[in-house]
């Protein structure tokens, strides 16, 4: 039995009501409160929890969480808070016991990079004997049991239950992907990190962060918690990318030990005979008197710093060589991040999340260095999303591919024609010409295939593992792949003689 007053001992929250009330369950959505709940009442852009109030006390909730008192029955206890983000955390990490004491996290931040990386580690750890749960942008997962996320980084009553679910599953460890927007809005309170990586700082959210700046000190909040002394006896560590320049500031911002890693100056991880080729990556890790000959599937500049932050990271937790090398090879394709869809025959088709300039033009690059003929490029942007970020991904969009199809991605509840008006003021300024306007996604990924010729690549960027589309406020099934594979087994049925058209002939 978990009692109110144990959850709210040494606090300054006022309670009005009984403290002894048994509670059974903590949220912050009203459709999901049982009987013997705490409600907290968040505040979010669109909405204000204490409109849901009733409808929780309906279902059971005996316990209301809120920033300012309200006229409620005598039989709900009410706690007045000063931050309900701050309470949700604190009244969630100590209702499940503080699971993350009980683990090893180790969290991932960055622009870019964050997946892969934690797909690279969860190879690792499973080659190492040691498989660890995963909570990511994908899903979060504990082996074979997945769950579908709504954030990268959920919020922290659902992060504690998590946390609590892989300590009653027996993992030891657990990766994170850990989004700026967590770290703002205290979803990672609470939880005891025992390493960190940073991967790069590249525009994106800055319809979220008013700067760059900012954005940086969000994640660099990661990075400031490694310092604080907690229940762990592990020596705590951050592992950053030397080659990024806002990394390079983390080591003096950030009292714990700090391992580097990249490809230019002397990091403390590097590559050392490093070859690109179409089927991925080879060179030897280097770290202190310790070489790894690697050998990857994954392609791609970008895929180098991912393993050597893999790398760095398990070897200075203690796992060896030998994991680090089998984990790495082993891990075959990340879902939507440069991955081939469908049989094109004399093409290729590949699906890939980037929707950031710097991921887009990351991916390109990487592309044509494999192209033996054209590349032909199908992306959009957001909606109601940082709109700064739109013209210069039109911009890298014209400039490295030899034709571009702008379209949509998830418009929300913006108007679509006023999204690619924002792209095409960065195509405008690279006076290119090489691009037509598709607002409909399926329509255009039928065009590009359509056009496509022997030896061309066509890249699907922003969506990657999606398998929805938002419109307006509802979320309806779309797949890139899925509609890649309907559009080339028309295309194949066509050139055998077969009707596309079920039950003729």
């Amino acid at each position: 039995m978990i009692l109110l007053n144990s959850l709210i001992e040494n606090t300054p929250y006022r309670v009005i009501g009984q403290t002894e009330t048994d509670i059974t369950g903590i949220t912050y959505n009203s459709q999901k409160v049982k009987p013997g709940n705490i409600f907290v009442c968040l505040r979010g852009q669109h909405t204000d929890g204490v409109k849901f109030v009733d409808d929780a006390m309906a279902k059971g909730a005996s316990v209301i969480v809120t920033e300012k008192e309200l006229e409620k029955p005598a039989e709900v206890s009410q706690v007045i808070v000063p931050n309900a983000l701050e309470a949700l955390a604190l009244l969630s990490a100590r209702f499940y016991d503080l699971p993350s004491r009980k683990l090893n996290v180790i969290g991932v931040t960055g622009t870019n990079g964050k997946t892969t990386i934690t797909y690279l580690l969860e190879s690792i750890f499973k080659s190492a004997g040691a498989p660890a749960a995963v909570f990511g942008t994908i899903n979060y997962r504990f082996g074979e049991d997945v769950i579908s996320p709504d954030t990268t980084t959920p919020l922290s009553s659902d992060l504690q239950y998590l946390l609590d679910k892989a300590v009653k599953k027996q993992y030891k460890n657990v990766l994170m992907e850990v989004s700026s927007h967590a770290l703002m809005l205290n979803r990672v309170d609470f939880v005891e990190f025992d390493a960190a990586i940073f991967t790069n700082l590249t525009r994106d959210h800055m319809d979220f962060h008013k700067s760059f700046e900012e954005y940086f000190n969000a994640k660099l909040r990661l990075f400031k918690a490694l310092e604080q002394k907690g229940e762990k006896e592990r020596e705590k560590f951050a592992i950053i990318n030397n080659d990024d320049e806002w990394g390079k500031k983390i080591p003096s911002l950030a009292r714990c030990r700090v391992i580097t890693y990249g490809l230019d100056g002397k990091p403390d991880v590097y590559p050392s005979g490093l070859k690109y080729d179409a089927g991925g990556i080879s060179f030897d890790l280097n770290f202190r008197d310790e070489s790894i000959k690697i050998r990857s599937c994954l392609i791609g500049k970008h895929n180098v710093y991912n393993i050597l932050a893999a790398g760095a990271l398990a070897l200075n937790f203690g796992l060896s060589g030998e994991s680090v090398k089998a984990g790495i090879e082993n891990l075959r394709v990340v879902p939507g991040r440069l991955e081939k869809a469908g049989n094109g025959g004399l093409f290729t088709v590949v699906v890939d999340y980037a929707h950031t300039d710097d991921a887009l033009k990351n991916v390109l690059l990487t592309l044509k260095e494999l192209a033996v003929g054209r590349i032909i490029t199908v992306f959009g942007c957001g909606g109601d999303r940082d709109r700064s970020k739109r013209p210069l991904m039109g911009e890298v969009a014209v400039n490295l591919s030899d034709y571009a199809i702008v379209t949509s991605d998830n418009p929300r509840t913006e108007n679509p024609g006023k999204i690619v008006f924002d792209i095409e003021v960065g195509i405008k300024r690279a006076a290119k010409e090489n691009y037509e306007i598709i607002l409909d996604r399926k329509q255009a990924i039928k065009r590009a295939l359509e056009i496509a010729k022997k030896n061309d690549i066509v890249l699907l960027a922003g969506k990657g593992h999606e398998n929805y589309q938002i419109i307006g406020t509802e979320k309806i099934h779309f797949s890139d792949k899925e509609i890649v594979e309907e559009e080339l087994r028309k295309k194949a049925n066509g050139r055998n003689g077969k009707s596309n058209v079920k039950g003729a002939g």
